[in-house]
């Protein structure tokens, strides 16, 4: 296929919610929707107007082929593989507390665990501006961490620009286990993407140490562009030798799981079309408080459109506050 602009590569989820107060274990009902840290950005950034291609392996079954038609419905071009011999993976997320929200994965021996190196040659990645990549399809696997390194490697030998977003799974690695692969990675991106945590465990770093400090020590391994995801004390960016932080968007928070995939989209698709580095850490911050009043992965992303609509339509929940 040919290339688009942005290309990424990793796991997509079927998704089971509780649909009301209940638990999973008390709920009658529940909401099925699908997944996947690489597949929320997909979204998000063809909802924002780039050309986005996704690759990752499913299951031949029903929660399969409904990630590859929701993609596709979103306007991502899908490279899938449907892999006979392995299911989907699930995610269950229990938000019977408001704001709130118990996530479990099911994810051991599942098609999006057995990515390997061939699957890459189906994206082509050496005619695309930029490829995104999480730590998650690092830790998920040996072959998909394979897979990663490859898609890397061919990015860097074209000069394709990479962004990483940490996004540690403590349920797949620890971060003894994970943050030498994390380095290795951060080393060629040009935006690494972290919470402030997930950025501790990979330097040497006092337990103080402030956002600034620690995107200074990131910075220092490679990436011209270090964005600290704080939550909701707001986000930060360190770009060439300069600290810029930004308190969080006021938003009623309904489910937070997706929200970090969705301020990634807002700040690449921004930085793609020619923003500043304050522009987009401010578009991040809008697209991801979005993301963070409604209950899917992926649902609330914000479109073009509604860019300039959303000071209004975020709304502050005293409770939340």
């Amino acid at each position: 296929m040919s290339a688009p602009r942005v290309v990424t590569l990793g796991e997509a989820l079927g998704l089971f919610s509780t649909a009301g107060p209940d638990g999973l274990d008390r709920a009658e009902h529940a909401r099925i929707a699908t997944g996947g840290a690489e597949a929320n950005v997909a979204i998000g950034l063809a909802r924002l107007g780039i050309d986005v291609a996704w690759l990752g392996r499913v299951g031949e079954d029903e929660l399969g082929r409904r990630i590859v038609r929701e993609l596709r419905a979103e306007g991502v071009h899908t490279a899938a593989i449907q892999d006979a011999a392995a299911p989907t993976a699930l995610m269950l997320k229990d938000s019977s507390r408001p704001g709130r929200t118990t996530v479990r994965f099911y994810r051991e021996g599942s098609a999006g665990s057995r990515l390997e190196v061939a699957d890459v040659s189906r994206l082509d990645i050496s005619s695309a501006s930029w490829l995104h990549i999480t730590g998650i399809a690092l830790g998920i696997s040996g072959s998909a961490r394979d897979a990663i390194l490859h898609a890397v490697q061919v990015a860097v030998e074209n000069d394709v620009s990479i962004s990483f977003d940490v996004n540690h799974r403590a349920s797949l690695w620890g971060y003894s286990d994970a943050a030498p692969w994390y380095r290795r990675v951060a080393a060629t991106a040009s935006v690494v993407f972290g919470g402030d945590d997930e950025l501790r465990a990979m330097v040497t770093a006092p337990d103080d140490s402030t956002p600034h400090q620690l995107a200074a020590q990131i910075a220092a391994q490679g990436p011209g562009e270090v964005v600290v995801k704080l939550g909701d004390r707001g986000a930060g960016v360190l770009a060439d030798g300069a600290w810029l932080e930004r308190p969080a968007q006021p938003a009623r928070v309904i489910d937070t799981v997706g929200a970090g995939d969705a301020f990634v989209a807002g700040y690449i698709s921004a930085r793609l079309n020619h923003a500043t580095v304050s522009e987009a850490l401010d578009r991040a911050l809008k697209t991801g408080a979005a993301a963070c009043q409604h209950p899917g992965d992926w649902e609330g992303a914000l479109r073009m459109h509604d860019l300039h609509a959303a000071d209004d339509t975020l709304r502050v929940d005293p409770v939340q506050r």
